[in-house]
């Protein structure tokens, strides 16, 4: 199977497979950001980052930049908020900047097209951002350029989410450590998460507002939103083949 990374090739090759917009580029988005003491801190890196090279794989015409692995800051009522050690993120305008200055390098080599798939909630917004004000640059050139944002999670479906969570699905909302990242985890980096630390808690309840500073006592000490003890290798390969054929088809 070729490789699809554009970090392994030499600038020949790459040149030849991109030259008049030939291929769209995925960028993978996420953070580095706790996921409980079960888990490495780098799952909205890696999640993204394995969904863009499955989708390259067998969309045939698209290849893989490099992650973003810093994203917008972590809070507390969606991914724990940004008191935990380990937790490393950028302001909103930085990562806009940052997004915007890749792309538009990649633009400058004559690709066209673009998909940003976001591991990481928080990003959302900013990457809208960064994708509108390049649009409206190129446009001004005289270049025409398309920029798909998507979040992988939002491709599951709801038949998957029954089988996923057949005791009830308490929201998107506290999936932060929980089932969802875990068990995808267990599938693509079992290295990185000892099933051994994983800590039982009840899933988050916050009042209808945010403040701040941020209140870490909204937060569990494990700094899970939800728990990950029912996470299994075979829900992560399920969720992950829906959320690759789904882009496959909407990108393709």
């Amino acid at each position: 199977m070729k490789d699809v990374k554009i970090e392994n090739m030499d600038w020949v090759s790459y040149h030849e497979l991109t030259k008049k917009g030939a291929c769209k580029i995925i960028l993978p988005i996420g953070a580095i950001e706790q996921h409980g003491p079960h888990m490495s801190l780098n799952p909205d890196v890696l999640i993204p980052s394995y969904i863009a090279e499955k989708v390259a794989e067998k969309a045939g015409n698209m290849l893989v930049a490099p992650a973003i692995s810093y994203g917008y800051k972590s809070q507390v009522k969606s991914g724990g908020g940004n008191f935990f050690p380990g937790t490393t993120c950028v302001t909103g305008s930085a990562l806009e900047n940052y997004v915007f200055d890749v792309l538009q390098a990649y633009v400058g080599h004559g690709n066209h097209e673009f998909i940003l798939i976001n591991g990481h909630f928080e990003n959302s917004m900013h990457l809208c951002e960064a994708a509108d004000k390049l649009v409206k640059k190129c446009a001004v050139e005289g270049i025409t350029i398309k920029i798909y944002l998507l979040s992988y999670w939002d491709f599951i479906s709801e038949e998957t989410i029954a089988q996923v969570f057949p005791d009830g699905f308490s929201g998107w909302a506290v999936e932060h450590g929980g089932v969802l990242e875990t068990s995808i985890m267990l599938k693509i980096h079992p290295e990185l998460v000892d099933m051994s630390k994983a800590v039982d808690v009840e899933p988050a309840k916050f009042p209808p507002y945010d403040v701040f500073p941020s209140d870490p006592t909204w937060v569990a000490p494990s700094g899970t939103l939800s728990s990950p003890l029912k996470a299994t290798e075979e829900k992560g390969k399920l969720i992950l083949e829906e959320c690759v054929s789904g882009i496959v088809k909407h990108m393709s």
